[in-house]
């Protein structure tokens, strides 16, 4: 319960259908604001808590709360700084949902005898031919299955989303029905939710204060390798990125590969990031527990993409997956997602090729 419209609407829904509940709120990271007043902001603020423990007293049940500070600075935090300073770009929710919001409430779901675990996703969950595996919520516009292709088997089969058949006007309407005002009329969380002021260089200089005396400044190139000017230092670039370069060129550039070692960055026009294939790694498999080779799927390269037609085959822990048509800005450390229509196939992080 993250004291937000969607955890909270979950709760009101299990509760009618007669589920006796547990409350689950995180205390992930000392969300502080910086400015004139400091504050915390953010699903892990003590006034996020304190409206979730509101709303599961008015509910009645009972409310738990979970300091996993460490856990999660260890974890999610540690990993996005490594991915950042390896060059590669990286989806910390794809982490914290396996590490932390499934790793930490199976286990606290087992202490307090508790059967399932739901939560306030926009997915729905299949069992079909002795497997589980995702299939997108009923409004795409929130559907978050992209975020959730590394749940196991004994995760999904363990885990409820009430949401899943839902639009989100729905889900705030029933919150309004049943008067909760405040709740239906939450913002939306950020996208990253330790980065409060949605800057993450700012915070990889919080949290590595000599950052930019080790690392420094660096060199752009073009593809043919002629130094187009000067960078900041390689982790505060993405491949992709075309705002943020503070480059003249006369002509609109793109990031399109960063090398660590180097500190160098390759720049290029927009028809230099198109790519027929990637391969990704880490693969998680949720539909059929082998691919080989499968026709008429979609991959995602990011949460915003609808998707590009593809062909995928299965090379032991990693899959290759090549387009229908050349797709733009495959980004290594993104996730990869694989559907056969609305069900997830399987995903991985998209691996550095050369």
């Amino acid at each position: 319960m993250s004291g937000g419209t969607d955890s909270s609407v979950a709760a009101i829904l299990l509760k009618e259908q007669n589920h006796q509940l547990e409350g689950i709120t995180f205390r992930a990271y000392d969300s502080i604001s910086k400015g004139c007043m400091e504050k915390e902001t953010g699903c892990c603020s003590a006034d996020a808590i304190f409206e979730a423990k509101k709303l599961a007293e008015s509910l009645g049940f009972h409310h738990n709360i979970l300091d996993i500070r460490n856990d999660f600075e260890n974890t999610v935090i540690k990993d996005f700084i490594e991915k950042y300073l390896s060059g590669v770009t990286p989806n910390p929710c794809v982490l914290c949902n396996k590490e932390i919001k499934w790793g930490r409430l199976i286990e606290e779901c087992d202490k307090l005898g508790c059967d399932y675990l739901a939560t306030g996703h926009y997915a729905q969950i299949i069992n079909e031919n002795n497997r589980y595996f995702l299939r997108k919520g009923v409004d795409e516009t929130k559907d978050q299955t992209y975020f959730l292709w590394r749940l196991s088997q004994e995760n999904l089969a363990r885990t409820i989303f009430p949401l899943g058949k839902l639009t989100k006007s729905q889900v705030r309407d029933i919150a309004r029905i049943h008067g909760y005002e405040k709740i239906a009329n939450k913002r939306e969380s950020q996208e990253i939710c330790f980065i409060t002021d949605d800057d993450y260089k700012n915070f990889l200089r919080e949290k590595i204060p000599d950052i930019d005396k080790n690392i420094g400044k660096g060199n752009f190139v073009d593809i043919n390798g002629k130094v187009l000017g000067e960078h900041k230092g390689y982790p505060y670039y993405t491949v992709g990125q075309r705002k943020g370069l503070e480059i003249a060129m006369g002509y609109p550039v793109y990031v399109l590969d960063i090398d660590s070692e180097s500190n160098v960055i390759t720049l290029g026009k927009r028809e230099d990031l198109l790519s027929n294939e990637l391969w990704i790694g880490d693969i998680n498999l949720m539909k059929y527990d082998n691919i080989d080779k499968m026709t008429g799927l979609t991959c995602k390269i990011r949460y915003n993409n609808k998707g590009e037609s593809c062909t995928v085959y299965q090379y032991g822990d990693e899959l290759k997956v090549c387009f229908d048509n050349p797709v733009s800005a495959v980004t290594p450390g993104q996730s990869a997602v694989i559907y056969e229509k609305n069900d997830v196939v399987g995903g991985g992080i998209i691996l550095k090729k050369s």
